[in-house]
């Protein structure tokens, strides 16, 4: 003899579909800054920025350009769902040297807590996106 039992349903949202909305509006958000308030002014008038922070720090110009085209695509690869983990390692990376930069180069470590919140975001983002990377893998290796 088989019973069937009645299971309830309930219309509540999974905990997984809740953290993929939090994690792409953060990668939303900030690919956006990374595009457009971090890295862009670095490509678009690198020369005024070096000349600007003359006084405080030496930067050579082509590692400004070179800072800033990996801000943009960082900032793009967050946007694009097989590169978000990728993506989100390199900044982690970018952010990390940012706060070591502050602290012992520029002599302004009160500038250090933001990237260093950042880096743990990116983390965080690459922590849960990290079957992208094997997706890229398994991509690349056909």
């Amino acid at each position: 003899m088989t019973t069937v039992t009645a299971t309830e349903i309930t219309t509540t949202v999974r905990p997984g579909k809740v953290r993929n909305r939090v994690l792409w509006t953060l990668q939303i958000v900030l690919g956006l800054f990374f595009v457009i308030a971090s890295g862009g002014p670095k490509l678009v008038i690198p020369r005024t920025l070096a000349h600007d922070n003359a006084s405080a720090f030496s930067i050579p110009l082509a590692l400004l350009v070179f800072i800033g085209l990996a801000e943009v695509a960082g900032g793009i690869g967050l946007m694009v769902p097989r590169l978000t983990a990728a993506a989100a390692i390199g900044l982690a990376i970018v952010t990390f040297l940012a706060a070591g930069f502050n602290v012992f180069l520029a002599g302004t470590p009160e500038l250090a807590p933001f990237p260093l919140v950042l880096t743990a975001i990116f983390a965080w983002i690459a922590y849960e996106r990290r079957a992208s990377i094997t997706a890229v893998r398994a991509l690349i290796t056909r």
